[in-house]
């Protein structure tokens, strides 16, 4: 049975469900950062996963890139999954500014987080879930 790692719960707000993952938000308003979490339990890697979820993974990461990338106009999406602190698998889907705080190092660990105001998380969320429609339970 499927269970979200502690860590991605406190560190995140559910966005919506695809038919593999639950799409979360990274509660650090310095980036529109977003994760994948496929429901599925023990799975720390993606080879792990069987040949159909490893492709619904992929189809459902490229759909949300492309609508992170167009939605936030990115100059870069860093898409990635590392798990060294939360061994269960997700994949991080970070926009990225040239000009961003961190240009051009990785994200990780560099800055202390900044959570989203009410008004700012409610905003990012409607915008995310209407542009990802029918795609998102």
């Amino acid at each position: 049975m499927f269970e979200l790692n502690p860590i991605l719960s406190r560190d995140s707000v559910l966005v919506g469900e695809f038919p593999l993952c639950q799409l979360r938000l990274i509660n650090d308003s310095q980036f529109p950062w977003f994760i994948l979490v496929p429901k599925r339990s023990e799975v720390t890697e993606a080879y792990q996963l069987n040949e159909e979820d490893r492709s619904q993974l992929m189809a459902e990461s490229c759909l949300l890139s492309e609508v992170l990338h167009d939605a936030f106009a990115a100059d870069k999406l860093n898409v990635a999954a590392i798990g060294n602190l939360v061994p269960q698998l997700h994949l991080h889907h970070v926009v990225r500014y040239c000009n961003d705080a961190c240009w051009p190092a990785p994200i990780w660990g560099k800055l202390t987080p900044i959570p989203y105001s009410e008004m700012d998380l409610a905003k990012i969320l409607q915008r995310i879930q209407l542009l990802l429609g029918d795609d998102l339970t």
